[in-house]
């Protein structure tokens, strides 16, 4: 099963986090085999993490559980809070698979799917032209990875998550006005974060 899990740093934590730096990468080692995406999300200058953004392949809740509590920089007290949810790989491929450069900025696109009786019939229904905007020409070449989040069991759509390069913040709004899913309501809100590839370098 592939689970997302964001971890957001509290603030002031720069130190504390390369401190445990290397416990950190030291402790992904072990899921190298399974990793999906990884990588920091950035302040808007992108001089300084702000979170910790994992897909990774997992056998169960529990394990989910562990791989985001157990973490190095989880033990020492970094984060503020981690969201923790089963995942569709959309795309069918790692974000290592991406053959764009790295000349334009990297982002993550979070969005929080509206609640209510329905509400994964109707993404449902509005999929076919969910993936039709995504792939079109101007826009699939883009996308790192995409796909939705569910609850626990994985039944219940509750969100998306996207990995995209392009020039700016501005460029993500734009991107995202027109998609079926955000004209029909279904996202109740989302963030833009600046990210890049994470791991050792």
């Amino acid at each position: 099963m592939e689970y997302f899990v964001y971890c957001r740093n509290k603030p002031g934590v720069d130190a504390l986090r390369a401190e445990h730096q290397e416990a950190h990468w030291s402790f992904m080692d072990q899921y190298d085999d399974r990793m999906i995406a990884r990588g920091p999300t950035l302040n808007e200058d992108r001089t300084a993490p702000t979170g910790s953004m994992h897909i990774v392949d997992l056998q169960s809740e529990a394990e989910a559980m562990k791989f985001a509590y157990e973490e190095p920089y989880a033990k020492a007290g970094v984060f503020n809070d981690i969201i923790i949810r089963r995942w569709t790989n959309a795309l069918k491929r790692t974000m290592w698979d991406f053959e764009g450069d790295d000349t334009e900025p990297r982002f993550l696109f979070l969005a929080k799917g509206c609640e209510g009786a329905g509400v994964t019939s109707r993404r449902n229904e509005l999929l076919e032209a969910h993936r039709a905007y995504l792939n079109t020409p101007g826009r699939i070449e883009r996308g790192i990875l995409r796909g939705p989040l569910w609850d626990a069991a994985g039944e219940v759509w509750v969100g998306s998550i996207f990995l995209l390069q392009a020039p700016d913040r501005a460029y993500i709004e734009a991107f995202f006005a027109d998609e079926p899913y955000t004209k029909d309501g279904l996202y109740t809100e989302f963030e833009i974060l600046p990210w890049r590839f994470g791991g050792r370098h």
